[in-house]
Formats: structure tokens, sequence, C-alpha cells
């Protein structure tokens, strides 16, 4: 009887690795607790992250969530195999999301699947995470491994998170203060930042016949880490303007570009009118423009092109705004105004492009 018995069969075998899991936590338990409070209750592993809300300086606390990924970056991140990077990705972008309504970040959370789990790998990525948070003033309070290699491909990784923010509701930045006149100023990039990669990616690997080790023309760097340059998080730099300054509307400038998102925040009956001569597309953009023969238009909806965040204030207090960022580190730009009888946004003159340096 014994001879046919079925092989015993254990949870290794069908796909995923309890004692890899466990390795990660061990291995990422410092690295996320760097990034505690005293608002955090409970250490990493347990089954639900609990956070104590302090709203005592508020009038009417709100809680203001994202959720997001890091889109086709991660296939470039697989490509070049450098992984520490992608997580700061992650948080920047939702950081920035939570951002424009005012709102500080408090905690964040991680979902990270893949077909076999590689402790090395995903220690870098959650260190990623951790890092971003560290910068952004949030806590990494929890998250989820998924090892699912029915699902995904052999060396596939996904990455997405969750955050929450809080704001007092008479802070609330929505753009419903902005009036015609107001002076719209653009923060630069990093990059492509997590937008665009798809198109990107094509126009790098397959129109320009690149490799992740060739040079990006006109940046002086490879391929692999000029895509790969980590999403700017705005966060420390517009929690200083919010008390400098009344800002009616902010942007973050992600899919859908200038084009699609300035529109999300200006009330009905306005528009934004957007000066393409107030600054610069760095180099990157001009050459993924050319290689990719990629029409203005286009250009303007996929990528971000240089201006990554976005602010709205009254044009009394446009000097002050200007004043602040720049003492900030910032290099600001007054790239436009909101008028009236535009639908969306209207460009005037002629974008440049940086020069190669």
């Amino acid at each position: 009887m014994a001879d046919n018995q079925p092989p015993r069969l254990s949870y290794r075998d069908a796909g995923v690795n309890i004692d890899a899991a466990n390795q990660v936590v061990r291995s990422i338990g410092k690295i996320v607790r760097e990034t505690y409070n005293d608002h955090v209750l409970r250490d990493i592993g347990s089954f639900g992250a609990m956070y104590s809300l302090d709203t005592s300086h508020m009038s009417e606390p709100v809680l203001i969530s994202s959720i997001d990924g890091v889109g086709t970056k991660l296939r470039v991140a697989l490509m070049v195999e450098k992984y520490d990077t992608i997580g700061i990705d992650l948080v920047s972008h939702c950081v920035n999301d939570i951002l424009v309504q005012g709102a500080r970040p408090l905690f964040f959370l991680d979902y990270l699947a893949c077909s076999t789990l590689d402790p090395d790998i995903v220690t870098d990525m959650i260190g990623g995470v951790a890092r971003g948070c560290r910068y952004a003033g949030c806590a990494l309070v929890g998250g989820e491994m998924a090892e699912m290699r029915d699902i995904y491909r052999d060396n596939e990784y996904d990455l997405a998170g969750c955050i929450v923010g809080l704001v007092d509701r008479p802070k609330i930045i929505d753009g419903a203060r902005i009036t015609e006149g107001d002076v719209i100023i653009g923060l630069a990039s990093s990059g492509l930042h997590t937008n665009g990669y798809s198109l990107a990616r094509q126009i790098c690997f397959e129109a320009a016949g690149l490799s992740c080790t060739d040079e990006m023309p006109g940046t002086g760097r490879t391929v692999g880490d000029a895509l790969l340059e980590p999403h700017r998080s705005y966060a420390k730099v517009i929690q200083l303007l919010m008390k400098i300054v009344n800002i009616k509307g902010m942007v973050h400038v992600t899919g859908g570009g200038i084009t699609e998102n300035v529109p999300r925040v200006i009330p009905e009956g306005l528009g934004a009118e957007i000066e393409l001569s107030a600054w610069e597309a760095p180099p990157l953009f001009g050459f993924l423009k050319e290689a990719g023969n990629v029409e203005h238009d286009e250009m303007m909806r996929a990528f971000n092109m240089g201006i990554g965040y976005i602010v709205i204030v009254s044009a009394h207090e446009a000097d002050k705004a200007l004043d602040a960022l720049t003492q900030a580190c910032e290099e600001p730009k007054v790239i436009g105004r909101v008028v009236k009888d535009v639908d969306g946004v209207r460009y005037n003159g002629a974008l440049r492009y940086a020069s190669p340096d």
C-alpha cells in the first residue's frame, strides 16, 4: 500500500517559500522601524497596523488617502537589476498625490507580488520604500508580500502602495478659490518620475535600439540610470510654502502631463494659459521626442516635460511664493496664469529643450 501513496507535497513545492519570506521580514525589520514615530503602536508582523491619531490641533480633521503603483518603470529596474530606488518612486508618487490637497502624510503600506521571492531583491525594494517614507516624514506601518508563480512570470515583480494623510478641513486645498489672474508656478521634475514609461521604453529600446548600458543621448548617463532617476517628493518644500503663502491649488504632474492634470483643480469657467517659453525641458525629453518622432501635443500629455509639480497662488502673493521657494533651493518658474474663456489648457509659444551637457 505504501508504494501507492502519492508524493508528499509542501507549500514550497506549490511555489510559496515561507522561509524566504521570513528572511525578508528579518532583513527589513530595522529599516522599517527607522520610519516609526510615537504614533506607531505595534511592531512589524502584526495582523493589522495601528496608528494613534492626534487631532488635538485641528478643528475638523480629515483623512486623505491614495493608492498607486510604479507602472512599467519597474520593468526598467528589472532590466538593469537595480531595485533600491523603485520604492522611493512609489512613496514619492503617493505622497505628492495627497500633498496637492494640503495633507501631511501619516503612514504608508506597501504590497509586493512576484513569481518567486528573492530575499535580496525584495529587501532592496522595501528598503527604498522605507527611505522614501523617512524623507516624507511618514511611517511604513505594514505591507504584504505575495508569491504567485501561476500569476507572474519568472523574475517578475509588481509593487504598489497606499498612503494616508491628515489635513484640517478649513485648510484643504481643492482649487475652489482659484480666480482669474492667479499665477501658476512650476517646480522642476527629476526626470520622467513614474509616468510615460511604456512610451519611453518603446522609444529607447525599440525605435532607438539602445540597451540599458548605452549612453542616453544628451544626458551623460546610461539609459538605465537616466530612466531610473527617482521620482521627486515635494513634501518638505510644499509644507514649508503652505506656512508662508495662501496656496489656492496644486497639481502633481503625473499621467496626462500638464495638459490633463491642471484642469483637475481649476473651477468650471476658468482655464490655464501656459507659456511654454517659461522653462526649458531637459535633454532627456528632447531625445525622446526626436527618437520617437513624437508630436508636441503627445509629448505634453505623455510626460511631465520637466515640470513635476505646480502651485497656484494669487498674483499679489506670487513674489512671496517665488522667494520662499528659491530660499528652499528650488528654481521656481512662473509658467502661466488662470484665465477666462479657456477650456482646459492653452499653450502659448514654443517649448525649448535644454542643450546637452
